[in-house]
């Protein structure tokens, strides 16, 4: 079985909606890490202090197939095509370790499912 690693990161208020729509899409578990980043417009600044708005990093790690369709259903559900408030990307995961059993029996009875 492949899988991949499908990475969030969305400004933090958006980050109950997209984990519910992951799960609605298929996704289980999630590890969720606060971060923040520079983008290519400048911040605002209030009296010398520059604003940082925070993001939510969200990181899931599903079988290949099931990435793509929760990919899409994060790019609908947030409207990340037209506002670029967050990005979404999957990487190949080459060799895991340490998945929960219960995962790998749901993306089993998912692919028998399909077949």
């Amino acid at each position: 079985m492949k899988f991949s690693a499908l990475v969030a990161i969305l400004a933090e208020e958006m980050e109950e909606k997209a984990i519910a729509s992951a799960r609605n899409a298929g996704a289980g578990g999630v590890t969720i890490l606060n971060g923040r980043g520079i983008g290519a417009e400048e911040k605002k600044t209030f009296f010398g202090l520059t604003f940082e708005g925070s993001q939510s990093v969200l990181i899931f790690v599903l079988e290949r197939k099931l990435s793509v369709g929760v990919l899409k259903a994060l790019t609908k559900d947030l409207d990340l095509a037209s506002h670029a408030k967050g990005v979404v990307f999957t990487l190949p995961l080459e060799h895991i370790a340490g998945i929960d059993m219960k995962q790998i029996r749901k993306f089993e009875e998912r692919v028998r499912d399909e077949l």
